[in-house]
């Protein structure tokens, strides 16, 4: 699975997409497989990869 925000392709937290809901989804469904981040970052590579914090294990 890949993704990235909507409007914009910019990272996750930044648009339209409840990517809390989704992760959490695909976690209370079983999905085990890799989830692919392919955006723009708003504000640079460093700040773009902020929004993952709560989600890593």
């Amino acid at each position: 699975m890949q993704i990235a925000d909507n409007p914009g392709r910019n990272e996750p937290g930044t648009g339209e997409i409840n990517y809390g809901f989704i992760l959490s989804e695909l976690d209370r469904l079983g999905y085990d497989g890799w989830v692919g981040c392919e955006y723009k970052p708003k504000a640079g590579t460093s700040e773009g990869l902020g929004w993952m914090k709560p989600y890593r294990t």
